[in-house]
């Protein structure tokens, strides 16, 4: 009778600790091993030796520890069924019990006491047979061996199991040929299917000769096995699809997940799908800037600025996560934080600020994820995070997906707020109407106030499918109640900033106090507070530290020593509107310069305070850019 597989006998070849050795002798726990190369005599604990991870039984079939199971459940309920009733019969031959619970008496014909192996198995395929499914004893046979070299997996049908060729019944070198024209097109610009087909023809000459490969697909069947072998191999049909492949990180995925408000803040900047009025009448796309908190998916703060976002912005945003909204003029008081889920009462005690608030989250961020925009990572924005104790993560290059909830969050305000406003352009060229410009009627100004009141009350009190109560996971939550549950669990602590911390987030320059005051692009500011500082700097570079806002430029800031102190420009009072820096710098490329520099600069201030009653007035310019913006009769705004 054949002893069962893995059990060690005196005389066995087992290998251990690198070498072969024969079991000489048993002797209790002790057993003795002679080395096969040399004459090496080991007496032995029989554990340590059964316990090595090398211990192996040679000349022996090794046992399967665990019946193979998995690969039956990608096969046909029938055909699964089949096998498991073999697995029964192949039992009830060797044991004589059809299962691996021996319970009851053999059958009669099976009775491994009364009747041989042979005879066992010409009963088996007799009752099969008999049965309906003629099987003879050499099936029987050689079902029980393939059981015992694969399993279950070995009594089905091999015609069943074959593995489907990946790409049908293309040729082969067809396949090569595309793998190759794909890739050597990768980087180029995007061209059609029947381009791909002339590229693959020629490789196939190219390797293989003149007509040797003659069976070429029909034109649907070509386009069908060129997508895909794109798929399988990973590569793209498309420019679009190439940069979007290159900008995916290397699997296997990980989501991104932050536990408390302000752990991770992804911060982006992109145009607004909107045409606003600009200061000098012309109709352009403003660019928004955002930062969304992960944990509550709230939109901490949001800013719409001239196309050309200025570093100063992105240091504006920061501030903005760490101060309360105020309630604007004419919002209604269920916007505001007294009426929302979050618990006022709590954080009024301990931050006065909150007082009159919206209801939008405060959150002071640990980490803020970046991409490689001069905006942010320039002086200003790394230094005004360095003042708040913020980190800062730079993305690599083009990888939307390192901060892909700031990126769906431009989705979601285009889909659910951009659209609803006069002057939507649309999400691409294609879907543009016709005559967008002539749509435009908000200002820049008005349109941030639309944005903020639809970001309190469409964002922060919308339902979030990713976002779940702690305590209650199935169910769905907004991210103002996704933060006032984390602020119970976290805690708030404030961060009061004060006008000082305001202006030491604004860009700064080096410059010089001179008779006539501090001038910088084409501006001069002067004031009785310059006064005992003329020429009297101590720096080593004989300059101050001067802060500017580009938004506000007709004031600047420099560091005296006794503090801050403001100074206007000379030339503020010429122009009656406010302007910014962009505004300015318009001027300055299309006006002619004077020779004399205080000349030039007066005349810039009187051109621009015309240019700007032209553009408010609507009436038509001589040169400057100004026009005149036409709404049309539809709303400006409708929320459907």
């Amino acid at each position: 009778m054949k002893r069962p597989t893995g059990v060690v006998e005196v005389g066995d070849r087992i290998r251990f600790e690198d070498g072969v050795h024969v079991l000489a002798g048993l002797d209790g726990p002790r057993c003795r091993l002679v080395a096969e190369e040399g004459a090496g005599v080991q007496v032995l604990l029989l554990t340590q030796v059964l316990g090595a991870l090398d211990f192996a039984v040679l000349d022996q079939p090794q046992s399967r520890r665990a019946p193979v199971h998995g690969p039956l459940d990608g096969l046909d309920a029938a055909v699964r069924e089949k096998a498991l009733a073999w697995e029964r019969h192949v039992w009830e031959v060797e044991s004589g019990y059809p299962g691996r619970c021996r319970q009851g008496a053999p059958r009669a014909g099976y009775d491994p006491a009364v009747y041989g192996l042979a005879e066992r198995e010409a009963a088996k395929a007799a009752e099969l047979t008999a049965a309906g499914d003629p099987v003879s004893v050499a099936t029987v046979r050689r079902m029980r061996a393939r059981y015992r070299e694969q399993g279950v997996w070995g009594l089905v049908d091999g015609r069943l199991t074959r593995e489907r060729p990946v790409f049908g019944r293309a040729d082969p070198r067809v396949v090569a040929a595309i793998v190759r024209a794909l890739t050597e097109q990768q980087g180029r610009s995007s061209g059609t299917l029947s381009r791909l087909r002339r590229q693959v023809a020629w490789v196939l000459e190219d390797e293989h000769g003149p007509g040797a490969v003659v069976v070429v697909p029909p034109v649907a069947t070509f386009n069908r096995l060129v997508r895909a072998v794109a798929e399988r191999e990973g590569l793209a049909l498309t420019a679009a699809g190439q940069r979007r492949r290159a900008s995916r990180p290397v699997p296997v995925f990980t989501p991104t997940v932050a536990a408390r408000p302000g752990e991770l803040v992804m911060m982006d900047s992109t145009l607004l799908d909107v045409m606003v009025v600009c200061e000098d009448g012309q109709a352009r796309r403003p660019e928004l800037t955002m930062a969304v908190d992960v944990a509550t998916r709230s939109i901490t703060a949001a800013v719409l600025r001239p196309k050309g976002t200025k570093a100063v912005d992105a240091a504006v945003l920061l501030a903005q996560t760490l101060v309360p909204q105020p309630m604007r003029p004419g919002w209604p008081e269920y916007l505001s934080m007294a009426a929302s889920v979050i618990p006022y009462q709590r954080l009024v005690s301990i931050d006065e600020r909150m007082q009159g608030a919206a209801a939008r989250p405060v959150i002071w961020p640990s980490t803020v994820v970046i991409d490689q925009g001069r905006v942010f990572v320039s002086r200003c924005f790394l230094a005004a995070a360095e003042h708040l104790g913020i980190s800062v993560q730079p993305c690599p290059p083009a990888s939307g997906h390192a901060k892909g909830h700031v990126e769906r969050g431009f989705g979601s305000i285009g889909t659910l707020f951009a659209q609803y406003v006069a002057g939507y352009t649309g999400n691409s060229v294609a879907a543009r109407g016709s005559r967008v410009e002539d749509e435009a009627c908000w200002t820049l100004s008005q349109l941030q106030d639309l944005l903020d009141e639809w970001i309190v009350c469409g964002w922060q009190e919308r339902r979030h499918e990713r976002l779940r109560h702690p305590l209650m996971p199935r169910l769905t939550i907004t991210p103002n109640e996704m933060w006032a549950a984390l602020t119970g669990i976290t805690g708030y602590v404030p961060v009061p900033l004060s006008g000082a911390d305001w202006i030491e987030l604004l860009p700064s320059r080096r410059c010089v106090i001179g008779d006539e005051g501090i001038r910088f692009e084409h501006r001069t500011y002067d004031g009785p507070a310059l006064n005992g500082h003329r020429h009297r700097s101590t720096a080593t570079d004989g300059k101050w530290e001067v802060h500017h806002n580009p938004y506000e430029p007709w004031h600047c800031w420099v560091r005296l020593p006794g503090g801050w102190e403001q100074v206007g420009w000379i030339h503020q009072g010429l122009v009656s509107r406010p302007f910014t820096d962009a505004v300015w710098r318009h001027l300055r490329r299309v006006t002619t310069r004077c020779a004399d520099r205080a000349e030039h600069e007066e005349h810039l201030a009187r051109r621009l305070d015309e240019l700007l009653r032209r553009a408010h007035t609507g009436e038509p310019g001589n040169g400057d850019g100004a026009r005149r913006v036409r709404s049309t009769g539809s709303r400006p705004f409708s929320m459907k």
